[in-house]
């Protein structure tokens, strides 16, 4: 009966939707179905829980950078974003030389393989210099699929995603040759065509790298590649909702233009998320935060973000007024099934890993559980011997009857 937890109470969010008075029930790291009787109960009335978050691109935070620090530095920024409910991360590295990318890819695919890490994002080299944005120009370089297959070899299976712009000589062919081996082929931080986009997506390209950022804006004789990122439903697109990136309205069109279930909400974010203002490296480039806003030290280009997740949540839902539902779609489901991990995270369900939110009514951060442990304990939730309505027979559920999960 130890190793059983009752979260009873809250607005609990299910594939299925939003259950009242809901409560979920844990049982070791996982997820279970039904607890014993007289299982230790904690009230969490007045709040919501969610999934745990699933951040696909990410840079770093608490003061380190997944591309250059330490791996004890690497596992501090991990950490510092576990505690603002991330808790499936991905590393992504920004542009750097051939050989200290796959030197990187070789020491932070030992954290993906201890369960530390989601996977590997490479985010450059191969981008335009038209869109560099954040990225060192001299290291830029076309994307010839055998480089791209050097980075995707080292990453000793963990590479999940590589940024590309497709338009450049050897584009399609990468793309072609990423979707050849699982990997995610990404459109971003490129100066392509409307026409080139489709091309790439046909040839098997499937997100779009921080959909507005480092490309061409919507035009009406020349949509560029916005457009048809949007249209194809192929096409999950990022999004930073840290109201800097991007305008509401934006945010907006994306969400009703592509659908909640093609919406991926992502950070980018960069070592001062979770840690402040300052001075900072981005690869090789000087970084200067100020009011939480990172930008380079020359031309002033936005670099990254200091954006959590916990943060996109909330703006999403109290200042875009978007569903909680499509929120949590777009921080959690959908990015966990474009990394192929949703059979164990990215929703409450019985047998998935017990990763879980727990954020009051305002929508800010009041627990985080991350494989049955708690890494945030909610202080507002007080615990009860056993909560009113809950039988040796009930799992997920609301009032006296259990919801029955498939």
């Amino acid at each position: 009966m130890a190793d059983h937890k009752v979260l009873a109470g809250a607005r609990v969010v299910l594939p299925t939707g939003i259950v009242e008075n809901g409560r979920v029930i844990v049982e070791g790291g996982r997820i279970a179905g039904s607890a014993p009787e007289g299982a230790p109960a904690l009230d969490l009335s007045g709040h919501w829980i969610v999934p745990g978050f699933v951040d696909m691109h990410n840079h770093g935070g608490g003061g380190a950078s997944f591309t250059s620090g330490t791996v004890e530095e690497v596992l501090k920024g991990i950490r510092t974003h576990r505690l603002h409910g991330t808790t499936t991360l991905v590393a992504s590295f920004v542009t750097g030389d051939m050989d200290f990318l796959t030197e990187r890819a070789g020491l932070l695919s030992e954290l993906a393989e201890q369960g530390d890490l989601a996977g590997l994002h490479f985010e450059g080299p191969f981008i335009s210099p038209c869109r560099k944005g954040a990225h060192d120009e001299t290291l830029l370089r076309d994307p010839d699929p055998a480089e791209v297959r050097k980075l995707i070899d080292a990453g000793r299976g963990r590479a999940r995603m590589v940024t590309l712009a497709t338009e450049l000589p050897g584009g399609l062919d990468s793309v072609r040759l990423l979707a050849e081996h699982g990997v995610i082929a990404a459109i971003g931080h490129t100066d392509a065509t409307y026409e080139q986009t489709v091309e790439a997506i046909d040839a098997g390209a499937t997100v779009a790298t921080h959909l507005y950022n480092a490309m061409p804006a919507l035009g009406h004789r020349a949509p560029g590649p916005i457009a048809a990122l949007l249209e194809d439903e192929r096409i999950t697109v990022e999004l930073i909702n840290d109201g800097t990136h991007l305008h509401p309205a934006a945010l907006e069109l994306a969400f009703h233009h592509a659908g909640a279930a093609r919406v991926a909400l992502i950070t980018d974010a960069m070592d001062a998320a979770g840690f402040g203002d300052g001075s900072y490296m981005l690869g090789t480039l000087e970084v200067e935060v100020k009011d939480s806003v990172a930008r380079l030290v020359e031309g002033g280009s936005i670099a990254g973000s200091t954006l959590t997740l916990d943060r996109a949540f909330k703006r999403s839902v109290t200042v875009d007024g978007l569903p909680v539902e499509s929120v949590v779609q777009a921080v959690s489901a959908n990015p966990a099934r474009l990394l192929g991990v949703y059979d164990r995270v990215g929703s409450l369900e019985p047998g998935k890993d017990a990763d879980l939110v727990v954020l009051d009514a305002g929508f800010d951060l009041k627990g985080v559980m991350r494989k049955g442990t708690w890494i945030v304990e909610p202080a507002a939730g007080r615990p009860v011997a056993r909560p009113e309505g809950v039988r040796k027979s009930d799992g997920l559920g609301a009032g006296p009857t259990a919801l029955r999960l498939a």
